[in-house]
């Protein structure tokens, strides 16, 4: 099979992925071989080929929001039967039996692992499963379009489920890639005003033609505060600016994978009045299905850029840059 293949993680511009034609993946005992039709492309992914976080294994394949066809089963493997559209996530296996797992919060889980990173992802033509973490795709979309549903949209749904907001009340979101365009639907079908924050003026519009009340940069003034935000940038100073125009008993919800440097806080500017800061770490079983669900009755419009497979450099790049609306999808035909 055809694959995008990672050796060494360096900058994009120096385009570490590498074409190659590989043995097609055997399925194990629980697991289905999916033939990939699109995949996602994800900030997780630029951060893996440039080495933005320790990597388990190479060499590697990234990608972790896939939509294929089952098209081989294992041994043990009957939950779905050959020929069924499903979606592969970053969530590949938990173990099942930790505190965690046990405890309803598996996505964090000690003994996890997740597609595109400790196992091959979905930038090929063929990625393997575990069945239990496989997600059938609602009738609704193609399957470009559903493919960025496989976790911009499911740590989106994470993330403001985190938020504590009650209808009516206001969302700030930072950065408008390929969760927040997502985000801002559930948000507006849950009654809330959705605030962004974002340097691109192309994304602004975005926004705005999504249902945002105000759009302008993280350093700007709102036209009011906001009783809950989600940071989708990884870049640490916008974490001291989403403190600053929060209101009181606000929560900031950090989304991304990974961040830079927070900056030094002010106790009094930033922290006091009971504001809250946490992270959203991956995600449950019970958020994919549930948020999936969700999408296909609201319904929930991606908006995506295609690329074939082999230009998986150039859509990483153009991500890192902000040249795309929305997502970057992966085809492989």
């Amino acid at each position: 099979m055809r694959a995008m293949l990672l050796s060494h993680p360096c900058p994009i511009e120096e385009r570490p992925l590498a074409k190659v034609e590989i043995d097609d993946p055997a399925p194990g005992l629980f697991e289905v071989r999916i033939s990939v039709i699109a995949c996602g492309v994800c900030h997780t992914d630029l951060h893996t080929v440039e080495g933005d976080m320790e990597l388990p294994r190479l060499p590697l394949i990234p990608g972790h929001q896939i939509i294929g066809i089952i098209e081989k089963r294992g041994d043990a493997a009957h939950r779905f039967r050959p020929g069924e559209r499903v979606g592969v996530p970053w969530l590949y296996r938990t173990c099942g039996t930790c505190e965690y797992c046990t405890g309803g919060l598996e996505n964090l889980c000690k003994y996890a692992s997740f597609t595109g990173f400790h196992v091959n992802g979905g930038y090929a033509d063929y990625v393997v499963a575990h069945e239990d973490f496989v997600y059938p795709i609602p009738e609704e979309y193609t399957d470009i379009d559903a493919a960025p549903l496989l976790c911009g949209g499911i740590i989106g749904y994470r993330a403001l489920m985190q938020c504590g907001l009650l209808t009516g009340q206001r969302l700030g979101l930072y950065g408008f890639g390929g969760s927040a365009h997502i985000t801002i639907q559930i948000a507006n079908h849950l009654g809330f005003q959705v605030y962004v924050f974002t340097r691109s003026d192309r994304h602004r519009r975005h926004a705005q033609s999504l249902g945002a009340v105000w759009a302008g940069g993280a350093e700007d003034e709102p036209p009011a505060r906001m009783h809950a935000g989600i940071i989708f940038a990884p870049a640490g100073p916008i974490v001291r600016e989403g403190l600053r125009v929060l209101e009181r008993g606000g929560t900031l919800v950090l989304a991304g994978v990974t961040m830079t440097t927070i900056p030094e806080l002010d106790y009094d500017s930033h922290l006091y009045w009971e504001k809250c800061v946490r992270s959203v770490a991956n995600f449950t079983r019970r958020d994919a299905k549930e948020f999936l669900e969700l999408a296909g009755k609201i319904p929930v419009k991606t908006t995506t850029t295609s690329y074939p497979l082999d230009k998986a450099n150039e859509a990483l790049a153009d991500l890192k840059q902000s040249n795309i609306n929305g997502t970057a999808v992966l085809v492989t035909w």
